[in-house]
């Protein structure tokens, strides 16, 4: 059967529902209920044929992947940690090499580079997009950089020709983490096809998710892509022979087989996010500071995040009214016990450390319903400013 059709036109592509207890922050089930027909399926077909391990589906997956990111490849893998490093493996990064990456990000992109015994570098943040600055990135190379990794945060591109001209001039390849952008735009192009290498991810949460852990990797370089064919299995370039070192990296054919159904209906959700976020941006704007998107990019919207003065108060006074809130990040790399040997305290990175301070995600995803999003809205602008509760206007 096919998946169940998404319009996209200004109504929520979930009925209102009756609210009871807390607001999901991803509503995964509502979307799986939306989609049952084609992601049953799909599971089924994989139960069928039994090729859990590399089957059919995998293959279709990559195929429609790379043909939608506009690039040669798509490599599935195990995850999205896994897809940094296994793109760091084949562009040969080791021991007493150099990275460059933000400070402002999940602890994937430092730990994976560390793991392979170079050394992570941080460049700090644009302020306004929280991704990482290119006019600091040259200062940061040295004769040891041996490329430099990106991160598209909350779901919008870093600025890629910038950061390629740098690269470009010192003969640096690029590895683009695009696991909250895959879906976005950059200057036209689609997440995905910037860099040497892009990797994303298909965690549960991310725009498009599966039901565990999966994720990919990008190229337009042939050799570069076998390579990574290879490493995820164990280095083999046929069966039982290893050209390379390598790890067990795979993406499972079921998690593919969901991402295919899922992907049918992605376009319609990458604009449901986005009417979601156009009406936070109409309601929230000049109350806190709302998310800025670059005028030759669009937004995926992997979060909807914004940036408070009082996070607890504000966290604790969303949560009394069951609207869930995450943090994504709330301690810059350079200040996490694991990386205290790089020696970069505090106020060494100052615009990732004053993000980090003030930022708080609402609820995101293509299934929030108008009333839901209404009711969160509500409950920011008391939480920001108590003269608009309702308990302050009945004592008024």
């Amino acid at each position: 059967m096919q998946a169940k059709e998404l319009k996209s036109s200004d109504r929520p592509l979930a009925a209102e529902p009756t609210r009871t207890g807390e607001l999901p922050f991803h509503d995964l089930k509502t979307q799986y209920r939306a989609l049952k027909d084609s992601i049953d399926s799909r599971i089924r077909r994989v139960l069928e044929h039994g090729q859990y391990i590399m089957g059919p589906e995998v293959k279709e997956l990559e195929d429609k992947l790379a043909a939608f990111a506009g690039v040669g490849h798509c490599v599935g893998v195990a995850n999205g940690t896994d897809a940094l490093l296994i793109a760091m493996m084949a562009l040969g990064i080791e021991r007493g090499d150099e990275v460059i990456t933000t400070p402002f990000t999940f602890v994937a992109n430092a730990e994976m580079i560390a793991l392979l015994g170079a050394r992570p570098v941080f460049v700090d943040i644009d302020r306004h997009t929280y991704n990482l600055d290119p006019q600091l990135l040259e200062a940061a190379i040295t004769p040891h950089t041996r490329a430099i990794m990106p991160v598209a945060l909350y779901g919008q591109c870093a600025d890629m020709d910038l950061i390629g001209e740098v690269a470009g001039r010192y003969r640096l390849p690029v590895i683009d983490d695009a696991a909250q952008s895959f879906g976005a735009t950059y200057k036209g192009r689609r997440s995905g096809a910037f860099g040497t290498i892009s990797c994303t991810s298909f965690f549960p949460s991310k725009p498009l998710g599966c039901y565990g852990d999966g994720g990919a990797c990008f190229t337009n370089d042939d050799n570069l892509a076998a390579r990574m064919r290879q490493i995820r299995v164990h280095g083999q370039d046929k069966r039982y022979h290893h050209a390379l070192i390598g790890l067990n990296g795979r993406l499972d054919t079921i998690q593919a087989a969901i991402l295919l159904a899922k992907f049918d209906v992605f376009p319609d959700e990458i604009a449901a996010r986005a009417r979601v976020a156009s009406r936070y941006d109409h309601a929230l704007r000049g109350h806190v500071r709302t998310p800025v998107i670059r005028g030759d990019c669009t937004s995926v919207y992997a979060q909807y995040t914004i940036e408070v003065n009082d996070r607890d108060s504000f966290v604790s006074s969303l949560k009394q009214e069951g609207i869930p809130t995450a943090i994504h990040y709330p301690i810059p790399l350079n200040l996490q016990p694991a990386f205290a040997y790089l020696g970069q305290g505090p106020r060494s990175f100052p615009n990732a450390e004053t993000a980090a301070q003030g930022v708080v995600s609402l609820p995101m995803h293509p299934y929030l319903t108008l009333a839901e999003q209404d009711c969160v809205i509500q409950t920011v602008l008391s939480a920001v400013d108590p003269r608009r509760s309702p308990s302050h206007a009945a004592r008024g």
